[in-house]
């Protein structure tokens, strides 16, 4: 984390938990912490900020209260919406998923139920066991041009991925269920990723239907994505990159 300037004339006179959260939330809004990452430890953040673990205590709960931070059992995290500043991986998630265009509407929410069955399949998972679900929907401004999404993800990814495990304890149906970042956040935890995608026209329709299942480096299954999209005017663009011999 990039150390802040301590020096803030609109805080002058205020507590210092006061200060150090709103120097906090100038991480979060720059970047320094990505959205939906997990905040350093209160040690840490008492080191980083140079003040006691109390202050720094007491600054997360003026965060909270503002519904800027979240907590669980597995710590604090950044809610602020926004693209995180790491370079992402080459893979989008999930397959489809547009670029950020302030023209389209677009819609992503998590929740903890039962897969599809060819899902549940697919991760080996018992047909009745529920897991994270992952749904993603996009139109054009007009209307045209729609794509929709479901993913279903593994224990393994769920037993893996810290992450992707604490969506588990949100509501369902969460809106600010932004998981752009998940195979990033595979790739972190220590995941190489291999996928499969494959494309299939559907009868009597101007869609196609997308397929993807990623697997891990031990071939464990760590989630399945059925896209549909309407396929009159956009075309789907897969990018790879290969590294150069020698």
């Amino acid at each position: 984390m990039a150390r802040t300037t301590p020096h803030d004339p609109f805080t002058e006179g205020q507590p210092l938990y006061w200060t150090i959260a709103t120097q906090l939330l100038g991480e979060l809004r720059d970047g320094t912490i990505p959205p939906g990452e997990r905040l350093p430890g209160e040690r840490q953040l008492a080191r980083h900020f140079e003040v006691s673990r109390e202050t720094v205590r007491q600054a997360l709960e003026v965060l909270r209260h503002e519904g800027l931070v979240a907590t669980d059992r597995r710590g604090s995290h950044a809610t602020l919406a926004g693209l995180p500043v790491e370079n992402p991986s080459a893979l989008t998630f999930p397959v489809g998923a547009r670029a950020v265009d302030p023209n389209a509407v677009d819609r992503a929410t998590v929740t903890w139920e039962t897969p599809p069955p060819g899902h549940a399949e697919a991760l080996g998972l018992a047909p009745d066991r529920p897991t994270l679900v992952h749904r993603y929907e996009s139109a054009a401004a007009d209307g045209h041009g729609r794509r929709t999404a479901v993913t279903s993800f593994s224990a393994v990814a769920l037993a893996e991925v810290e992450e992707l495990a604490r969506y588990r304890d949100r509501p369902g149906g969460s809106p600010s269920a932004q998981l752009r970042r998940a195979y990033d956040w595979m790739r972190k935890a220590g995941l190489a990723l291999h996928h499969r995608d494959c494309i299939t026209p559907l009868a009597g329709a101007s869609s196609v239907r997308v397929t993807r299942r990623v697997h891990d480096q031990y071939d464990r299954p760590l989630e399945i994505t059925d896209l549909v999209v309407d396929a009159r005017r956009d075309a789907l663009v897969y990018e790879f990159t290969l590294p150069a011999a020698g």
